[in-house]
């Protein structure tokens, strides 16, 4: 009977796994977005017959604005999208304006079975609007015409970085009314930062003034570098440095309630998402007005105003700021502003997981695979808590030695539970145990698990990044689930080394966990699940040697 029961427990179990496996390969994928498909044209430009509130639905108000009718332009330039690359980057520049509407990363696959496909991060198709806009607004600037934004020129509609180039530089050109616009991009090898800038050329006979404005437009779509199923989506929204907060949020729902206003010396504000972030940095010394809204498309709009720059007749000036698209890298991001790595979220444990990552990153440096990084994390981590852990598997050995004598109180007191409890007590005074000792590694080990698992699900190097065999990306769940199994049975064997509670509920309950986490871990990062694993293994060897030693101390 016991072999036939052994039997179709074995068959029960297989046949659930190859369930659970068919499962996740009809519904358990992450649903990938289509992937943009690179426009050449530009969209339709306004005519005579477009409303003005249409053409300037972007633009932020700032100053004394005229808004009068723009004269045509000298020069007819061309109609489609201005198409960039670099080592790092391959965006395209739309003249109309001269806004940045699509932008991918080459270094950073769509996906694992995309890896020719680079992640998109602008797009302005018909999938999702998500760009970064930039002009000059104010009494005279050109963005801020009743006939829409300017229609810029340049050379040519293709450029790239080539080999033994370092730099890059793209110009659009403008003319009205006697003045000139430069529109410069300066890109430079393997950086996701560039400059973008304005230059004014007074020839006309009255002084020119205008506000620099930087802004990310994006719809209310989700997040398609989202890779974690487990319910626990990273933040998708806004956020901005003030003096107050270096690191504020600004989520979607805060939009669709009120418009933020802040005034802002330098800073930054940003869009953020699963391993990605877009920024706007302004220089440092201006004092800008940040702003967010909401426009009459749904679209969720944060940007900035810079002060009013005024030209003469007959000068020049220039201003700039710097657009950062690209992976969320602490380094990069805390040299172009303070509070700018920030948007690394590790979420309320930050000041556990911070640490964690600059080790995790050293030991990297030495090994060379975010796996066996993670194992020896694991390893220091097991050290660093050793002496307490000991102390509570020391706790849990002597009540397993006297698991012997509460059965006997339980024969003795039978249901009489209040003198059971009482018999309980004395006993674990008079052999100084502490019946909530057993509980404390767990305790200690959540909030660096917690902590762990902001860790592995922001940072954008263990993204596709692989251990060995079947575990290509450490970032997603184990895809056949061999880690959480080995978890649960490692779970299984350790609960083996512990003393069964007295009450028989309790002991049913504990007998299901390893079954319930099991469960839960199938669809964690599978870095997440790999530090459970060894920690779990470590945890077995020091919790038996420790049984053993007690168990002959009281044999001796």
């Amino acid at each position: 009977m016991d072999i036939q029961r052994s039997i179709l427990i074995v068959a029960l179990a297989i046949v659930s796994y190859i369930m659970v496996l068919k499962w996740n390969e009809d519904y358990g994928q992450p649903q990938l977005p289509p992937p943009a498909v690179a426009s050449t044209a530009a969209p339709a430009l306004p005519t005579d017959s477009t409303p003005a509130s249409q053409t300037q639905a972007d633009v932020p108000v700032a100053g004394n604005q005229a808004n009068e009718p723009a004269t045509a332009a000298a020069v007819a330039p061309s109609k489609q999208l201005i198409q960039v690359q670099t080592d790092v980057l391959k965006l395209a520049i739309d003249p109309q304006g001269g806004d940045v509407v699509q932008l991918a990363l080459p270094q950073y696959p769509r996906s694992l079975q995309n890896r020719d496909v680079p992640f998109a991060l602008f797009d302005n198709g018909s999938e999702r609007t998500y760009v970064a806009q930039s002009g000059l607004t104010g009494a005279n600037g050109p963005d801020a015409r009743s006939s829409g934004r300017p229609l810029y020129s340049s050379e040519k509609t293709q450029f790239q970085l080539t080999d033994g180039q370092d730099q890059l530089v793209v110009e659009l050109k403008f003319s009205e009314a006697g003045v000139d616009y430069v529109k410069r991009f300066s890109f430079k090898r393997g950086q996701y930062d560039f400059t973008v800038s304005h230059r004014i050329d007074n020839h006309s006979a009255q002084p020119w003034s205008g506000n620099l404005f930087a802004q990310l437009k994006r719809d209310a779509s989700g997040d398609p570098s989202q890779t974690s199923a487990t319910g626990m989506a990273t933040y998708l929204g806004a956020a901005l440095w003030t003096a107050d907060e270096p690191y504020k949020k600004v989520a979607m729902k805060d939009m669709d309630g009120k418009n933020l206003r802040e005034t802002v010396q330098g800073g930054w504000v940003a869009w953020l998402q699963h391993y990605f972030v877009t920024a706007w940095v302004p220089a440092k010394d201006d004092t800008n007005q940040v702003a967010t809204r909401k426009d009459s498309q749904g679209n969720y709009i944060i940007g900035f105003t810079g002060p009013a720059l005024n030209v003469p007749a007959g000068a020049s000036a220039e201003t700039s700021a710097t657009l950062y698209a690209g992976p969320k890298s602490q380094g990069k991001l805390k040299e172009l502003s303070p509070g700018l790595e920030l948007t690394v979220d590790y979420g309320f444990l930050w000041f556990i997981a911070q640490p964690i990552f600059w080790l995790l990153q050293h030991i990297h440096s030495l090994l060379g695979n975010w796996g066996w990084s993670i194992i020896a994390l694991t390893v220091l981590i097991k050290l660093a808590f050793f002496p307490l852990s000991a102390a509570s598997y020391k706790s849990m050995a002597r009540m397993r030695a006297v698991a012997p004598k509460l059965q006997a109180l339980k024969e003795q007191y039978g249901d009489d539970r209040q003198k059971m409890s009482q018999g309980m007590m004395e006993l674990y005074k008079k052999e100084k145990i502490n019946p909530l000792g057993g509980c404390l590694p767990i305790l200690v080990q959540m909030p660096v698990f917690l902590a762990l698992y902001w860790t592995l699900l922001e940072s954008v190097e263990i993204r596709q990044a692989p251990w060995l065999g079947w575990i290509v990306d450490l970032s997603i769940k184990d895809p056949y689930f061999i880690l959480p199994i080995i978890m649960g049975a490692t779970m299984f064997f350790q609960q083996t080394l512990n003393p069964t509670p007295p009450d028989p509920m309790q002991a049913k309950v504990m007998k299901l966990m390893p079954i319930i986490f099991t469960f839960f871990f199938l669809w964690f990062p599978a870095g997440l699940v790999l530090y459970w694993v060894v920690n779990n293994v470590l945890s077995i060897a020091q919790q038996w040697y420790i049984t053993r030693q007690i168990e002959r101390a009281a044999q001796a």
